[in-house]
């Protein structure tokens, strides 16, 4: 059984400190929902809001669509999964996972055949009776997944559980993590700065910043259409080039900037005469070789390139600017980019977006 979340203008203050500001979406039952922000923006605030741990200081939290002013932890159908995991060391496997069926008075038979049944969703089955110690990062990440869902609640909190482990382990995690949601059918409720975990993982994204939610939306339509500068900048790389609007249509506007005129996509419908930044990722631009091209050019100096496997990053810079990037598909016969020689890159329009100056990411 799942629920939906709501969260109806929630604000919620620490003395002259706002942690999170007017908080207002839905989430619906069953959703892999993830808050996206770097650390401080307020995300895991929101989350212990959600779990009892926090009270509103306005607004109001509705589970299932009843409000939870008054609510404790301990009574909301909700369960947590902390950043550190906190398992029981001395305790089995199968004792860890049925912990919650304990202190709710199940009685022995009854939380073995629940940790079994939830040892086969994780994919450990006979492993109930190892210690903690004896799992590896992963699996460990898998025997607190089971220990929440044991206690059968309708939304799964979880703190950036994948934070300390290593690369490889993270990524299949990943796959691992939502393939238990979609199969148990819940609510979760992640919460992580990494984008890579947010754009696989979840049905959709609140991207947040300075405890404010910059925009809601699917992972595709947060990158290719970002609502803000800051959610241009923090979801994958970006390169803003910052000018004044000198011409506008029905879809586009042209940002006289640094090198010249870039037109892009008028998303936030800026006028002429508004400063605008202009945001193209790095895989849109390609390098212009020996062709013309009628707009969007941009002149540059090869400063290096990064040999990155199935990628090839190439970092340059115009006469006064701040870096680009240019990410290439390594399709085995890419041009040499030596240091220092000249470059003309270009783009499409539709490829670029142009938003109202605003904060950018610094991480």
């Amino acid at each position: 059984m799942s629920a939906d979340v709501d969260l109806d203008h929630v604000t919620i203050r620490f003395g002259d400190f706002t942690a999170v500001q007017d908080a207002h979406l839905s989430i619906k039952g069953g959703e892999f929902f993830s808050f996206l922000g770097p650390s401080g923006c307020g995300k895991t605030t929101i989350l212990r809001a959600v779990s009892g741990f926090l009270e509103p200081t306005e607004g109001d939290v509705r589970i299932g669509g009843q409000s939870m002013r008054g609510i404790g932890p301990n009574k909301r159908p909700t369960a947590l999964i902390f950043q550190n995991l906190a398992l029981f060391p001395l305790m089995s496997v199968a004792d860890n996972i049925a912990f919650g069926l304990e202190v709710r008075g199940a009685s022995k038979a009854e939380r073995r055949k629940r940790a079994d049944e939830l040892l086969d969703l994780i994919a450990l089955n006979g492993q109930g009776d190892k210690k903690v110690s004896e799992l590896s990062g992963g699996q460990k990440q898998r025997v607190a997944i089971a220990r929440a869902l044991a206690v059968e609640p309708e939304v799964l909190l979880l703190d950036e559980p994948l934070s300390a482990l290593d690369l490889k382990l993270r990524q299949h995690m990943r796959t691992e993590l939502r393939a238990i949601q979609q199969r148990v059918g819940i609510t979760f409720i992640y919460i992580t700065h990494d984008q890579g975990e947010a754009l696989t993982m979840s049905d959709r994204i609140a991207v947040m910043s300075q405890g404010v939610i910059q925009q809601v939306g699917v992972g595709a339509d947060v990158y290719e259409n970002s609502q803000t500068a800051f959610v241009a900048s923090f979801v994958g790389e970006n390169n803003p080039f910052v000018g004044r609007i000198t011409a506008v249509d029905s879809k586009y506007a042209v940002v006289e900037s640094h090198f010249g005129p870039l037109r892009g996509r008028n998303l936030s419908g800026l006028r002429t005469g508004d400063e605008a930044m202009l945001f193209v990722r790095p895989e849109s631009l390609s390098y212009l070789n020996g062709a013309s091209a009628s707009e969007n050019t941009i002149q540059s100096t090869v400063l290096n390139s990064e040999f990155e496997g199935s990628f090839f990053s190439v970092f340059l810079r115009g006469e006064g600017s701040s870096p680009i990037v240019m990410s290439m598909t390594n399709s085995g016969d890419l041009p040499a980019f030596p240091q220092g020689s000249a470059a003309t890159l270009v783009f499409q329009p539709d490829r670029a977006v142009v938003l109202p100056v605003g904060e950018v990411a610094d991480e």
